[in-house]
């Protein structure tokens, strides 16, 4: 059997970090666990090089982290198509790429965003034709006959990490040692953040809030009366608010694996703590029209099926109103935090759940090792 060894992987960086985010991961993960042969193309070098400092965005081919990455340009820099060729979330392919591709017939796979939503399951794997060949479009997911998520046998290692080793992540990351919760803070813009903020301060255990430089700093500066820079740390209350950087992956991994509630927003960051098994809030995408408000509802009532009734009325509650544009009604956040024991329960059998279906560069590499 011939095992496809060369994989091209398209990417165009649209905004967040999210599509460059899931590509670098899933680079990565065929490179190093598979031996594959790996070419990541991207066409924003320098939005991908705040993601992973060792871009350089001045040069148009460079290997990093045994990944060949090179900058997607137009006209594309004259290359042959690879054994397996992955469509990054609708990036749409250069013409002449795919003339060439006619030529040498790779398998050409369509990686779609990721959804609960129960049409997944029907649209898997679904082929179509275009230019004489066959697309496969493949949908990550939640259940079984879906592509999976997206992570490494790695994570797990960080999810059952010793207390010295977490020690040790604390005081690189600049977080006191806390005798009471930590939680992480990476969302985007949200008119409901003062009332978590409050609540947190409120809380009858001490709390550290480690923010990453991004899209809520101007909410939290402006809840604090100044700005909280990376390094810096401010008190208010039981409340301990701790500024971070913009991380980088491995190091945002370790944060979440740190953190009892993580707020996360997008997909990687949301895959990302559900695999370690934390309790967390999920801030999703916002689409036109509320369209992403049914991909919430579609999700939670898969993750809320097997809950015990009144963590699931909060979840919904707190989902719900932390993704709407206005902030309308208070938000039960003092009663979520009192049914953390119950909400990590969950999150470990959740966990366990999904590591069933297998992972997301695993299942694409055994569909493709099929086709041959």
């Amino acid at each position: 059997m011939n095992i496809p060894q060369n994989w091209h992987i398209f990417c165009r960086v649209i905004d967040n970090f999210g599509d460059i985010g899931v590509c670098w991961r899933l680079s990565r993960q065929l490179a190093h666990q598979f031996r594959r042969s790996v070419t990541l193309w991207v066409d924003d070098l320098h939005s991908f090089q705040a993601l992973c400092e060792a871009v350089d965005p001045t040069r148009a081919h460079q290997c990093i982290d045994a990944v060949q990455v090179r900058h997607w340009q137009d006209p594309l820099p004259h290359c042959e198509p690879a054994d397996v060729v992955i469509e990054a979330f609708g990036c749409h392919l250069p013409e002449d790429y795919i003339r060439r591709m006619t030529r040498h017939r790779p398998l050409w796979i369509n990686l779609e965003y990721l959804s609960a939503e129960a049409w997944v399951k029907d649209y898997h794997l679904n082929q179509s034709p275009v230019h004489g060949l066959r697309k496969t479009f493949f949908f990550p997911g939640f259940e079984a006959g879906t592509g999976g998520l997206l992570w490494e046998p790695q994570l797990q290692e960080l999810a059952h990490a010793d207390d010295a080793a977490r020690n040790a992540w604390r005081q690189q990351l600049g977080l006191p040692e806390s005798p009471g919760l930590t939680v992480s803070l990476f969302a985007y813009e949200n008119a409901a953040l003062p009332d978590l903020l409050q609540a947190l301060a409120e809380h009858a255990s001490p709390c550290t809030l480690a923010v990453p430089q991004g899209r809520m700093g101007a909410g939290v500066a402006h809840w604090l009366g100044h700005d909280l820079a990376a390094g810096d740390r401010y008190q208010r209350n039981g409340l301990t608010l701790v500024g971070l950087p913009f991380l980088q992956q491995p190091e945002y991994d370790q944060l979440l694996a740190l953190c009892d509630l993580n707020f996360v927003r997008g997909e990687d960051s949301f895959v990302r703590t559900q695999m370690l098994g934390r309790p967390f809030v999920w801030h999703i995408y916002p689409q036109e029209e509320s369209a992403h408000l049914a991909k919430l509802d579609a999700f939670l009532s898969l993750y809320t099926r097997d809950m015990p009734s009144p963590l699931a009325a909060s979840l919904h509650t707190a989902h719900q109103q932390w993704n709407q544009p206005q902030h309308t009604q208070s938000l039960p956040w003092q009663t979520l935090l009192e049914q953390l024991p119950s909400w990590r329960r969950h999150a470990l059998s959740w966990r366990e759940k999904l590591q069933m279906h297998g992972d997301l560069a695993s299942n694409i590499v055994h569909f493709c090792t099929n086709q041959v």
